[in-house]
């Protein structure tokens, strides 16, 4: 049986500063971006630490879903969406080494025609000979369900033990922008679904929804935005907040910077202790889950 190709999916990021420029020219789609937005975006890189570990984070992942699989099979490889290695390059790859079958797998749970449409896009755009199986959400993933409420439960012991059955916990996910509502795209639905699932496990609990990162730009990205969460919660007298980003699975500029460095200190200036999960990186459930759901599609194609 010749070998199934799995490949793994994510944003992708500069590695080093002198990158940030040609990444977003990237992003962009050839546009070129204003100085002032290059140099706002490279501060941002600089301030954790210089580049995105966004790559080895999904290595990572890959790896450890390789691993999971345990099948000689299957092949794991890695393609980014907007930065090296680019997913046309790791198609033509694939293609040489002789996959002629291969899964697709974005590690981001919940789709949205500009989000896991935009990696099945640039599939197609490669032009590859290769059957390419879409796995196009996993929102409701047991294993990733489990993994958050772990998470979630870790993060809430770091807390005062006063202070754990109150504390809001505050689940985010990256905005995009509000035209996606006109064609009835399920992201803002599937983002609540996996919010009840996890409350459901988690038990009774003061909780919130917020989006983040919405990009620079001049039209209306969905909201509420946390930092308007974060406020209001501190107004009303709270002390303690945990944020939970269940639209990331791993560490990125949105977690590292956004969160970690802005929102923090917007909420230390508030008066609020800010904590934040774990992100789930290679949580033994969520890739075990994952690898299950890899076998399925292939078993659905009549691959195994």
């Amino acid at each position: 049986m010749s070998s199934i190709g799995v490949l793994v999916m994510a944003y992708g990021g500069p590695n080093n500063l002198d990158e940030v420029e040609p990444y977003l020219l990237d992003v962009r789609g050839g546009r070129p971006t204003s100085h002032e937005i290059v140099h706002e975006v490279r501060e941002r890189y600089r301030q954790i630490g210089g580049r995105s570990p966004i790559l080895e984070r999904t290595q990572a992942q890959a790896d450890a879903i390789q691993s999971a699989l345990d099948d000689p099979h299957f092949r794991v490889f890695v393609g980014m969406r907007h930065w090296h290695p680019y997913i046309k390059d790791v198609m033509a790859q694939m293609a040489r080494e002789g996959i002629t079958r291969a899964i697709g797998l974005a590690m981001a749970p919940h789709y949205s025609r500009l989000s896991i449409g935009a990696y099945y896009k640039k599939i197609e755009e490669a032009g590859v000979p290769i059957d390419m199986a879409r796995i196009k959400r996993w929102h409701l993933l047991p294993g990733y369900l489990d993994a958050l409420v772990g998470r979630v439960r870790e993060a809430l012991e770091r807390l005062p033990t006063e202070a754990r059955a109150e504390a809001p916990v505050i689940f985010t996910a990256h905005s995009l922008p509000q035209r996606i509502l006109e064609w009835n795209d399920p992201y803002p639905s599937e983002l609540q679904a996996t919010v009840a699932a996890v409350m459901e496990r988690l038990g009774p609990h003061p909780c919130e929804f917020a989006f983040q990162s919405a990009a620079i730009s001049a039209e209306p990205w969905l909201g509420p935005d946390a930092g308007v969460i974060i406020k209001r919660l501190a107004e009303e007298g709270k002390r303690h907040a945990l944020i939970a980003p269940i639209g990331f699975v791993a560490e990125h500029v949105e977690i590292l910077y956004d969160i970690d460095i802005v929102y923090q200190q917007q909420a230390r200036q508030l008066g609020l202790r800010l904590e934040r999960i774990e992100m789930l990186n290679t949580a033994p459930a969520m890739i075990a889950g994952l690898a299950d759901l890899v076998k399925r599609t292939a078993k659905e194609k009549g691959w195994l």
